[in-house]
């Protein structure tokens, strides 16, 4: 089945792009080998601030049950009053090959930056076996181990400061479906340093939905991100977001 995806946000809370949730954007093509979504909104509100926000978003997905590629492309950019409250962009490529019923290798690399974590770029590159742990349709299990290299410049407060290392990405996600109408997709992720362990990140997302009518459901969307050393000391350890709004599926 191929989808086309509208989401509209009710509510939003602090907000982040550290980890890219492909679980989420992944999706099972019966007949058609291309599926993917897009949106783009802006907004320019005149209350007693004035605030201006656009976001962009972009999947395309390739799949022929033996290849997988995937694409995604995240822009949010908020203003108020002047102050960027929101500066965050992530690119996203990843590809799947079938190794087994149960094993797929992956590769992927990554461009981000964060104005408001002081991360002026960040690119990564992974790769390592995923592991599919269930064989109910009902209830999927899945297993990622990979190994990836990080480069990461932040922004110019904090000068000179680069960082090049081998990170560990290893998650657990799973897919449940408990009834027709009610949706569980989650994905945990791990990601330590290899040569220093308590330099680690922590993040999961987890999404609900239940249908409303056919083809429409309320969306829930929690994402909790925890990093034992962030940028600088002014940035968080802990950040999260969470998100209501309704999906459209044609």
């Amino acid at each position: 089945m191929r989808y086309v995806k509208l989401l509209l946000i009710l509510i939003s809370f602090k907000s982040f792009a550290q980890v890219v949730n492909i679980e989420t954007l992944r999706k099972s093509t019966d007949s058609a080998k291309w599926s993917g979504s897009v949106s783009l909104d802006i907004s320019l509100i005149k209350n007693t601030n004035d605030i201006f926000r656009i976001a962009n978003k972009a999947h395309v997905q390739y799949n022929d049950k033996t290849n997988l590629w995937l694409f995604v492309n995240d822009l949010n950019f908020q203003k108020v009053e002047g102050n960027s409250l929101v500066n965050r962009g992530t690119q996203h490529l990843r590809y799947n090959r079938k190794v087994s019923d149960r094993i797929k290798w992956e590769a992927f690399g990554q461009a981000q930056y964060d104005a408001i974590s002081e991360i002026d770029f960040r690119g990564l590159l992974g790769t390592g076996p995923r592991f599919k742990l269930s064989e109910n349709d009902n209830y999927k299990f899945y297993l990622g181990t990979l190994v990836m290299y990080e480069y990461e410049r932040a922004s110019d407060v904090i000068s000179d400061r680069i960082q090049k290392d081998i990170r560990g990405s290893a998650y657990l996600s799973f897919s449940m479906y408990p009834t027709e109408t009610i949706s569980i997709i989650s994905t945990s992720y791990y990601q330590p340093k290899i040569d220093a362990f308590s330099d680690y990140r922590l993040s999961s997302n987890t999404s609900l939905l239940f249908e409303i009518f056919k083809d429409l459901a309320f969306k829930t969307n929690f994402n909790y991100f925890y990093d034992a050393f962030p940028v600088s000391s002014s940035i968080p350890k802990t950040q999260f977001e969470l998100t209501n709004g309704l999906l459209y599926t044609f």
